[in-house]
């Protein structure tokens, strides 16, 4: 049996057991003109920062618009420990497919990295557009993944900011062929923040190397394969959800 479809709405706080609410707008359009959604069927709404309103169609107006009664809400607390992923920029639209695929899994955070060797660079318009992208995927994808909570994506960072999140991490982790130590026997902390950093195709230098280990990250590897960055970060946190308990 599928689960009810997940929607975004600005606020819930107006949301009470018994109460109706109006879905309209772009997410609106898209449950009725896309998911073509009719009276009776079961839907979420969330608010994408912990609290969603399980309901059921009242009513359908036009192509945009339908009303939701309530019938249960339900507020997730901060998943723990926190898991910040801070991903390389790779080229093309494989960015899309590295949030997609993290967002999916669970990632919390995802921290956008012009690292040295990134073929792609986001300046000015352009790195505007291709934030927005990549907030829009995270949206999207917690959505389709029916996640109350929605991963956050900051606005990029250079290597002294990626330092800075791993400095203040109960562990970090950097992923790299240098590591000696497995990512699947590395010791995890009992609570705390984690951030996992992912490089380039090109790899990380050696002066990245050497900041990271500054802020106190270890060089790790995640298995005898190669995995492109768009994929590594989502082998990575599936790794670590499954340690540390929050898959169990």
């Amino acid at each position: 049996m599928s689960t009810a479809p997940v929607f975004l709405v600005e606020s819930l706080d107006a949301a009470a057991v018994g109460r109706t609410l109006v879905l309209d707008g772009p997410e609106g359009r898209h449950a009725v003109s896309v998911r073509r959604l009719r009276p009776g069927e079961d839907v979420v709404l969330t608010d994408g920062r912990g609290t969603g309103a399980s309901g059921t169609v009242a009513s359908v107006e036009g192509r945009d618009r339908l009303e939701v009664t309530v019938g249960g809400l339900r507020t997730e607390a901060p998943p723990r420990p926190e898991v910040t992923v801070v991903q390389a920029l790779p080229k093309g639209d494989r960015g899309e497919l590295a949030v997609e695929t993290m967002t999916e899994t669970g990632v919390d955070r995802v921290v956008p990295w012009a690292a040295a060797r990134c073929v792609t660079q986001w300046r000015g318009e352009r790195g505007a557009k291709s934030l927005a992208k990549w907030r829009a995927t995270a949206r999207e994808a917690g959505k389709q993944a029916r996640r109350l909570r929605f991963p956050e994506v900051t606005e990029a960072v250079t290597t002294r900011g990626a330092a800075e999140l791993l400095a203040g991490a109960a562990f970090a982790a950097v992923l790299h062929e240098s590591g000696t130590e497995p990512l699947a026997t590395a010791p995890l902390p009992v609570e705390g923040p984690i951030v996992l950093v992912v490089g380039p195709e090109g790899g990380v230098t050696p002066d990245e190397l050497a900041a990271f280990a500054e802020a106190g990250a270890k060089p790790y590897r995640l298995g005898p394969t190669v995995l492109r960055t768009s994929t590594a970060g989502t082998a990575a946190l599936a790794l670590l959800l499954g340690r540390t308990g929050r898959w169990s």
